[in-house]
């Protein structure tokens, strides 16, 4: 057999094995789990990091201050540092809309070993303190929430037992390239970390969604969050190992009705979306990003070449393990279209978008050794030990 044929069997056998094995990744039915309402609701605290958000915020806080809780609720927006009046702006529609209450604060600049996003949800937290909620929700400046969201996610996180839960929020997908990168964005997440093994326990793995995350305020303290993952760029698979590592119990699945409103019209904005800190979840070191390049190819771009140039060649045992390997990934990912709302013609396009990401991942280690590092907002970390992504 030729070195084609093999390398397609093994890109077939790797499909096989992410199909059966890795936690049913493709699958798109994770979704709150099955919940009650309590007798008693609890008091919720809401902290909002924002940084030049304005341009997001008169579609996402509305939803936050409109939420239909019975309980006590409050609303932390945690200015830091914009220079767009996103303060202002979030006073001025807690005025003109209504709703529960908010409280807009800034904590200045962060201090050595802090990323920037992390010291506002500090700042945050230190401030709900003050009110003694029993949970807190993380959430970001650019998600929009239904009115039930936090009642459902208070819900679920009671009946559950659970100590954070998360949403994966669902992202905007309505320009071409959206189309093109966000699903696969998510669907590349999941088999990174696959939900169904998150929320269960005695399992390894820990992520959450960091654009919307419940966590029980007393757990927070206990795992001393955000202080114990101060430095931390990807904070929000940081979080969950933090309250997994401490014998706390996570779930995290997709939204229905939590959604951001942060456009990325050009490719360029999704490109910076994922190499300013793909480096960094790969621990900044150049072996894993080998192994990273190399398992890329293999799984994603090789049943298609395999097919192709099985079909040109002659090679029929080329063709036919490339067309099944690429068929398998093919079928793999039309859940997530459909959960996305976008034509299953895009599902056969999936290693051009693979290869899209490795162009990224590639790019963000470029960066990393120019010494740029990861960004946010007008911030750049770049520390070797920032392990995890913070989300814009």
């Amino acid at each position: 057999m030729s070195t084609l044929v093999w390398t397609a069997a093994v890109s077939l056998a790797a499909w096989l094995w992410l199909l059966l094995c890795q936690g049913f990744f493709w699958r798109t039915d994770v979704r709150l789990p099955p919940r009650t309402d309590p007798e008693d609701w609890p008091s919720v605290c809401v902290v909002v990091p924002a940084r030049d958000e304005a341009a997001v915020l008169p579609g996402s806080l509305p939803s936050l201050l409109a939420q239909d809780y019975p309980g006590r609720a409050e609303i932390f927006l945690v200015d830091d540092g914009s220079s767009d009046g996103t303060g202002e702006l979030a006073r001025e529609l807690a005025r003109t809309r209504g709703g529960l209450p908010l409280t807009v604060d800034s904590p200045g600049e962060p201090p050595a070993g802090w990323t920037g996003k992390l010291w506002a949800v500090r700042h945050g937290i230190g401030l709900a303190r003050a009110r003694g909620p029993e949970y807190l929700l993380l959430t970001d400046a650019d998600i929009a929430h239904a009115p039930d969201s936090l009642r459902e996610l208070v819900a679920a996180a009671r009946t559950g037992g659970f100590d954070a839960v998360s949403l994966m929020a669902r992202l905007r997908v309505e320009s071409l390239w959206e189309r093109l990168v966000v699903p696969a964005f998510v669907y590349f997440f999941a088999q990174l970390y696959p939900f169904r093994r998150i929320g269960r326990k005695g399992a390894r793995t820990a992520a959450a969604a960091g654009g919307c995350v419940l966590l029980r305020a007393e757990t927070a303290e206990r795992a001393r969050i955000p202080d114990a993952i101060r430095h931390a760029v990807i904070d929000d698979v940081a979080l969950a190992r933090a309250v997994k590592g401490g014998g706390g119990h996570i779930w995290l699945g997709l939204a229905e009705r939590v959604d951001s409103v942060r456009p990325y019209p050009r490719m360029h904005d999704l490109w910076r979306m994922v190499s300013r800190s793909a480096y960094a979840q790969l621990r900044h070191n150049p072996l894993l990003l080998l192994g990273t390049v190399l398992g890329l190819a293999l799984v994603y771009l090789v049943p298609p070449v395999a097919l192709l140039v099985g079909l040109g060649a002659g090679s029929a045992g080329a063709a036919v393990l490339g067309g099944l390997a690429w068929l398998v990934m093919t079928g793999t990912y039309v859940p997530m279209l459909r959960y996305y709302g976008q034509p299953l013609r895009l599902a056969p396009l999936l290693p051009f978008t693979a290869f899209l990401y490795l162009l990224m991942t590639v790019d963000s280690a470029v960066q990393h050794y120019r010494g740029r590092g990861a960004a946010w907002k007008g911030r750049t970390y770049a520390r070797p030990d920032a392990v995890v992504r913070e989300e814009s």
